[in-house]
């Protein structure tokens, strides 16, 4: 029940924000979210590190169709579901220092989102997985069209027609795949390890595995797909920025590994050469981006589109390596991301500027600052001892075991980082102040505790890595021979 209780609570915390409103709703909705990381803590420390899908429960849900509500957390899923559980307090107590207008329904909005995304992650239905799936993309929406930036009606405009349009495939291939389950008894089966092994021709793998890839490439995003995820992250208030590059872009490569991998094999192998290459493209253009950029949070934007590529290709290599790497990459960037968007916005609304040529000095008025962004910063460019360094060392040793050119030029991404994040450093925090930064304040409290647990995990990954490499290793090992 334990796991019902995760997709259920963030709901109800979000109706009673909804019906008290008011001056209270914000400080409910970071209570409710500490409860919801107290259950993702609990799953965290009480799963047995075995292949199995743990705290589960099964009820049935489409009776006509045999579609049951399933869910549950095995390895593959756990570390997504601790990072849902852990950023999402931490971004709503980062708009603590923001009044937003209809705080009730702003902070509903990011509840409603963290339960769709528990539910995505915890789904052992395929339908379900795509209920969720869908259902995330909902309130996120309304998070930026209603207190986003200028442009933000056909920034988010464009960003629901490319999700819906990728997902409409998703959907068909679901639905085909359905029907090939039990054909000689007509009792179909819409469980997501029931759809593994199906006898699918060569050519029906090519088409479902290009309808699942164009779906999950769209979320993540993967070049040339990617077009929706700058303008998007800059004009959405910075929350709603937090949830789509903390989270909600690892539904996409969450995707890959729990239905694209094991269920078209043959079809991965056929055009998983061309995925990854697509994906090193994303890595090596969203650098490249990324050093010349001048607005600090779009920096910020192609440096994530940079790393997921690092991601996918990972997945693609379709090693033990690469999935390990992958899973524990989407908690170490997940955790980067949100902190260094936090820094971006301290900085803008202090500054009221997000280019980085109008700062400089900062560093001079902010001790505590200038640590936080510095510890933040080393785990983004993989440091050793720092969480991005594990994740990124395992990607790339799948990469290159998979294709050592294709891994060498993935490899460029240890470069590329440090060059634009180093640069954000120096521009934003060195040099001479500027009549915007002249007397800059040094965060408060109430940011400090938005850092430190980040800061924390920074080196919890990185130091002791083994800690949760051991509970997703056997899950990654069973998928594979389903892969393999």
């Amino acid at each position: 029940m334990l796991t019902l209780s995760i997709l259920l609570f963030p709901i109800l915390a979000a109706l009673l924000v909804l019906a008290v409103g008011g001056k209270q709703a914000k400080q409910l909705a970071f209570v409710g979210a500490l409860v919801e990381l107290a259950l993702s803590g609990y799953a965290f420390l009480n799963f047995v590190p075995d292949a199995t899908s743990q705290f589960s429960f099964d009820y049935p849900w489409i009776f006509a169709g045999s579609i049951r509500f399933s869910a549950g957390i095995d390895g593959v899923s756990l570390l997504l579901v601790v990072l849902t559980g852990l950023l999402t307090p931490l971004i709503i107590l980062s708009a603590f220092r923001h009044n937003y207008e209809r705080p009730a329904v702003f902070y509903s909005l990011i509840l409603f989102m963290q339960a769709a995304l528990m539910g995505v992650f915890t789904a052992r239905d395929a339908f379900l997985f795509y209920l969720y799936f869908e259902a995330a993309l909902i309130p996120i929406y309304f998070l930026a069209a209603s207190w986003g930036g200028e442009n933000r009606i056909a920034v988010t405009f464009k960003f629901f027609a490319y999700t819906i349009f990728g997902s409409l495939f998703m959907l068909v291939a679901l639905v085909y795949l359905y029907f090939q389950t039990s054909p000689a008894t007509g009792i179909h089966s819409s469980a997501i390890t029931d759809l593994y092994n199906l006898k699918l021709s060569a050519t029906e793998q090519t088409w479902i595995f290009w309808a699942f890839f164009i779906a999950f490439a769209i979320k993540m995003p993967v070049f040339p797909f990617h077009t929706w995820q700058p303008d998007t992250y800059v004009e959405s208030p910075t929350p709603a920025t937090m949830l789509l590059a903390g989270i909600m872009l690892k539904m996409g490569v969450y995707g890959v590994i729990r239905l694209l991998l094991p269920i078209v094999p043959e079809g991965v192998g056929m055009w998983g050469t061309t995925a990854i290459v697509l994906s090193v493209i994303g890595i090596v253009y969203g650098a490249l981006i990324a050093i010349r950029q001048r607005d600090i949070k779009r920096l910020i934007a192609y440096s994530s589109f940079s790393h997921v590529g690092l991601m996918a290709a990972g997945v693609f290599s379709q090693t033990s390596y690469g999935i390990q790497g992958a899973l524990v990459q989407m908690l170490a960037h997940g955790i980067n991301v949100v902190g260094m968007f936090f820094v971006a916005d301290i900085i803008a609304s202090r500054t009221n500027t997000r280019l980085l040529d109008q700062m400089g000095g900062i560093t001079r008025y902010t001790p505590k600052l200038t640590v936080f962004f510095m510890i933040l910063l080393l785990g983004s460019v993989a440091l050793p001892l720092t969480n991005g360094f594990v994740g990124e060392f395992l990607l790339l040793a799948g990469v290159f075991e998979y294709n050592n050119v294709l891994g060498g030029v993935a490899g460029l991404t240890i470069i590329f980082g440090a060059v634009y994040m180093l640069r954000l450093f120096q521009k934003a925090m060195f040099g001479k102040t500027t009549d915007l930064t002249t007397g800059f304040n040094d965060v408060s409290g109430t940011e400090s505790w938005v850092f430190i647990p980040l800061c924390f995990m920074v080196f919890w990954i990185g130091l002791v890595p083994n800690s949760f490499l051991k509970l997703t290793e056997p899950a990654v090992t069973n998928l594979l021979q389903f892969i393999k």
